[in-house]
Order: C-alpha cells, then structure tokens, then sequence
C-alpha cells in the first residue's frame, strides 16, 4: 500500500512515473534540435558554442532565444551535447545528427510524431479489448505497409530512417564480424531489398556468389554486378539454394511490405521460413549454415539502454504488426521446431546479434 510507503519510497515512485509520462518531451527536444539544425551548427562552428553564439547562428525568433538555455539543458541530460565553461559541443550521439554524415539517424526523429503513429499508442489499453488485429490498424484504418506505400511523404520518411539503419549495421557488420562470412562460396539474402547488404559483403567478398532473393517487383530492373545478382519469387514458397542464407531485420523500403524478417511475423510463420531455409542449405559437413541477424532479447551482459531499446522495439512490433522481439529461449523454439538441432548467438551489432545455425541432417 503506497500510504505505507516511506517519503522517500514515494517521492522515487513518483518521479518514475512522471518520467514516464513526460517522456515524450525528450523526442520532441531531440526532434526540435534536428528541425533547428544545432548539431550541424556546432559542428560547422569549428568550436563550442556559447547560448548567444547559437542564437545568432539558428533560424529562430529573436523573442525566443531566451528559451534555448532550456532547451539545450534537457538536451545536455540526455547525452546530445556537452556543455562545459567555453559553451556547447557535440557528444558522439550528435554526430549521427549531421546532416552529412553517411550514417546519420535523422530520420527517425520524423517518424515519432506522425499522427497515426501516435494515436495508435494512445489506443493501446483498446486494443487489448478488442479483435483488431493491430493497434496501428485501429488508429489509421489501414496496415502499417499500406499506409507507407499510399502515403509519399510518410513512406519517404519510414524508407530513410530504414536506410540510415542498414547502412550502419553494414558498416559494423563488415568490419567486425567478417569471420561470419569466410569460407563461405555462395549466399542468398532473404527479403534483401535493393541489396543494400548483399553489395558490401560482395565487394569485401569478391569470391562469394551472392543473391539477393526477394519478391518479383522489388528485384525487377535491379542491376547486379559480377557475384551478384537478383531473383524473385516468395520465401514462403522456396528460396534459392546457396551455401549459406541471410535473415536480417534489416528492412530497406516500403516495398517488402510481405517479407519483413522476422520479427513482424508470428511464430507459426517464422518456422516455415527456417523451414524454408534449412532445405536451401547444404548439411554442416559441406559448410552451410543459416545467418539471422536479429535482437535476442533478455541478454544479461547487455547494458541497460541497449536492453531498453530492445524491449520498446518489442512494442513497436506488438503496435504495429502484432509482432514481437525473442528472448533466446523463444529462438530456440523456433529453431527446434524448425529442424535445427543447434545454434550460436554471438552479440556484437549494438541492440542486435548474430545467429548461426547449421543444418545437420
């Protein structure tokens, strides 16, 4: 009972929930500082910034410049800059809010506030009441994939920030995990979009034979190059043969609509794509393997933001596709169900890991 709570049990408890409800102001400060453009600014500066500098610099209202201060205080807390005695620099946070960085994560800050986005986590509580199948259904009246192919700006938007995700992970992929890779002659990139994955490991790989599978219009007037190549047809159906096959959860446009791996898929439809998969590769003694890149959630050496964003991507996917992140006893599950007898889980790629499976019979 909260009235036998100690004052200071009840004042934390009181402030957790107002963090909690408040929350949303941190997104809109952060998105508020990519609209202003403060990072490139600072960046641009050459040196830390002072609150007069910046204002002088930012397209904002003379009237409003008193209002920075507060600004970036809460942007300071939140690890976006730092503030010393000679004024603001950037924190490496920031640096992925540069307008010309390859790898920057802007987008995102876009996609947050978008109105049906929004609403459907406020109908989450309803949801849960009724049969409809998705929170976002019930906010837009429509799926999530139909919404970004009908709507231009909100599938430009959702396409950048899948993007900008890609881009990083194939930085980090290749130039930390190449061993996944050695050994291997050919491989199949399942749902590989425009191929986004399947062209750096094949320029890193100049040996390896590799395709990107996906559905017939996506792949159609793609261009490959010597060890790649596109083909088309349905996961659900059959996938090229190849020494090794690639899952990521990686999506690069709108246009995958119906083979987004593998989190946005039930359980029962996630073993017939290993299952699937497992007949595409050859046995273990002829070095095939299974390659899933993918969260694996409740990972005890992971540190407690990068677990945070694992469990809001949990939401995410219940809220948009009624789909979920796995905790590494539920992939086991589904590798068991699918005919694989083993696996290895290797963390390495931020919130996300890579998971090797081999087929031995």
């Amino acid at each position: 009972m909260a009235h036998k709570m100690k004052s200071g049990e009840l004042l934390k408890a009181q402030t957790h929930i107002m963090n909690h409800h408040l929350s949303a102001l941190n997104s809109a400060a952060l998105t508020c500082a990519v609209k202003l453009g403060i990072a490139d600014v600072i960046n641009s500066h050459g040196k830390p910034m002072t609150i007069s500098d910046l204002v002088a610099r930012l397209p904002i209202h003379p009237a409003k410049g008193n209002h920075l201060q507060q600004l970036m205080r809460i942007l300071v807390h939140s690890g976006f800059f730092i503030h010393q005695e000679e004024g603001f620099s950037l924190a490496p946070a920031s640096w992925l809010l540069l307008t010309d960085e390859p790898l920057n994560a802007k987008s995102y800050t876009h996609l947050k506030f978008y109105p049906h986005l929004a609403k459907a986590f406020d109908l989450l509580s309803d949801w849960f009441q009724n049969e409809v199948p998705t929170a976002f259904e019930m906010a837009s009246g429509t799926t999530f994939w139909n919404l970004v192919a009908s709507d231009p700006r909100f599938g430009a938007t959702f396409n950048e920030a899948m993007a900008c995700d890609s881009r990083l992970i194939n930085k980090v992929l290749i130039s930390e995990c190449k061993h996944v890779f050695e050994g291997l002659t050919s491989l199949v990139d399942v749902a590989g979009g425009t191929g986004t994955v399947a062209r750096a490991i094949s320029d890193v790989f100049p040996d390896l034979k590799c395709t990107v599978f996906d559905q017939h219009h996506v792949v159609a007037n793609l261009e490959g190059s010597q060890n790649l190549k596109f083909v088309g047809g349905d996961m659900f159906e059959a996938i090229p043969s190849a020494n090794a096959i690639l899952l990521k959860n990686l999506p690069l446009t709108c246009k995958l609509a119906k083979q987004w791996i593998l989190h946005d898929w039930n359980d029962e439809q996630c073993v017939k794509i290993l299952k699937k998969c497992k007949e595409a590769i050859p046995s273990k003694e002829q070095a095939g393997k299974l390659i899933i890149i993918d969260m694996v959630m409740e990972n005890q050496k992971q540190d407690h933001e990068s677990a945070a964003t694992q469990h809001l991507f949990d939401i995410l996917m219940m809220v948009l596709f009624a789909g979920k992140e796995r905790n590494e006893k539920e992939w086991a599950q589904l590798f068991s169900d699918a005919g694989f007898s083993s696996y290895k889980i290797t963390p390495g790629l931020g919130t996300k890991s890579i998971i090797e499976l081999c087929r031995t019979v």
